[in-house]
């Protein structure tokens, strides 16, 4: 069994960083960077890029909304098209950083308030994912099981790679957990610890309520905002090295 974990890195700005990124960076086998809107900066953006070269670890855009004080989180009523643009910005000069450090963009990940308008609106997900197919058709785009992403990133005939966030709680429907609702984060050891390896053994995740639904996922996903982040990282992958699973590029998993 071969499995991605990555984490959403270089979300800091200046001196200000979220997590040990340095040492995320020896854990996971990709890295999502922050572009520069609801986190990170063009100095933190390669210095993520340089990490990620020394550890041979895959990189990928991670675009938000222009929002620090709100860590793009909050939904901003921009226009389609004013969307479309944030995002090819941001895309784009995370792949101008990595080229000048001899390293390619491999994937796509959208940060927290720009996927959640993109993934309700079928006709919004088709129009960023055929702007991300037009700026580089070889990116694989990182999706949610069955959701619109995902529909749309197929259309758009764009290899995806479905995630299971190992720190986010799951509704009865395979949906996540609003954060701000008692139990959306997932923190502790020993529940992240659990649900990874019946992930890894079962395909399945116990949604909110106790019942258990299918996740069929081939990358795990930890925030390095979560409380204790690299801990949690690190407990991943001795589950997964204890499943017998070995850690994989994006590129040998995405279809």
């Amino acid at each position: 069994m071969k499995i991605d974990l990555n984490s959403d890195m270089g979300e800091g700005f200046g001196p200000y960083r979220l997590c040990d990124d340095e040492a995320m960076m020896g854990v996971v086998s990709s890295a999502n960077i922050a572009c520069g809107f609801h986190g990170g900066d063009p100095e933190t953006m390669a210095r993520m890029v340089r990490l990620a070269r020394e550890n041979g670890v895959g990189i990928g855009a991670h675009p938000g909304l222009p929002d620090r004080a709100g860590f793009g989180r909050r939904e901003i009523a921009y226009q389609p098209d004013e969307l479309r643009q944030q995002m090819i910005y941001q895309l784009g000069a995370l792949q101008a950083i990595a080229r000048a450090e001899d390293m390619t963009v491999g994937h796509f990940s959208f940060h927290a308030a720009m996927g959640n308008m993109v993934n309700r609106d079928p006709a919004l997900a088709d129009l960023m994912m055929d702007a991300i197919a037009k700026v580089d058709a070889r990116l694989v785009v990182f999706v949610t099981p069955d959701s619109e992403i995902e529909r749309a990133a197929k259309r758009a005939r764009l290899k995806t790679l479905s995630l299971f966030l190992a720190d986010r709680a799951y509704d009865a429907a395979g949906k996540l957990v609003a954060r701000g609702l008692p139990g959306a984060l997932v923190k502790d050891e020993g529940s992240v610890r659990a649900r990874v390896r019946r992930f890894l053994t079962e395909r399945k995740v116990e949604a909110i309520d106790g019942t258990l639904i299918n996740m069929p996922a081939l990358s795990i996903l930890v925030h390095s905002d979560t409380p204790g982040s690299l801990e949690l990282a690190r407990l991943i992958r001795d589950e997964i090295a204890q499943a017998g699973a070995e850690l994989a590029s994006v590129s040998e998993l995405a279809s």
